[in-house]
């Protein structure tokens, strides 16, 4: 069982980017790893762009920047798209994220996260335009993201959105579920009769 969701607020990290794609998140040369091990795809999370060739830490990348932290990414438009692997969303899972917030999500990623206890939160252009203004004008802003209600609050204006998610997959991350952990939560309460 993992972490439930219910309401988290955090602190922000900002990647104004549109069109990341999961080659960016999690370059091919590390898919080689059949297995989930979050502490190694969490430090290559945006490798090429974390680090430059010598192995040292880009400082103008957001990852590299003291003054943003938080376990929610705001994400440019049009996130994750590209291949569907999931070891994208391994990455973003094993770096701590438990929130990506866009105003558009690949599918195939999108569902990754999602199976991967990530909650990617679709808002529109105009309120991720004012996420992203409030936290490069303050990094200590907080976003809140209430999964029960649906809504995700910047708390430097106080502007909420409603946002969708499909009704099994909230069931599974407010009760720290997989799919495999409900089928059999589904079997202890409802047996399926034997003939």
């Amino acid at each position: 069982m993992k972490q439930k969701f219910n309401i988290i607020t955090s602190t922000c990290v900002p990647l104004p980017m549109e069109n990341v794609d999961t080659d960016q998140i999690i370059p091919a040369r590390f898919l080689k790893a059949t297995t989930r091990e979050e502490k190694f795809f969490g430090e290559n999370l945006f490798c090429d762009l974390r680090y430059n060739a010598d192995g040292t830490p880009n400082p103008d990348f957001v990852l590299n920047k003291p003054e943003y932290s938080g376990c929610i990414l705001v994400a440019g438009k049009n996130f994750g798209s590209g291949s569907s692997r999931e070891h994208a969303a391994w990455a973003i899972a094993g770096y701590g994220f438990r929130v990506v917030i866009s105003s558009f999500f690949a599918d195939i990623h999108k569902n990754n996260e999602l199976n991967n206890f990530v909650l990617p939160v679709t808002v529109s252009e105009d309120f991720l335009a004012e996420l992203f203004g409030s936290i490069n004008e303050n990094p200590k802003t907080e976003v809140c993201v209430n999964l029960p209600e649906q809504t995700v609050t910047n708390l430097a204006t106080g502007r909420s959105e409603h946002f969708p998610i499909n009704g099994f997959k909230k069931h599974c991350l407010m009760n720290g579920l997989d799919d495999i952990d409900f089928l059999i939560e589904s079997l202890a309460t409802h047996p399926i009769p034997r003939p």
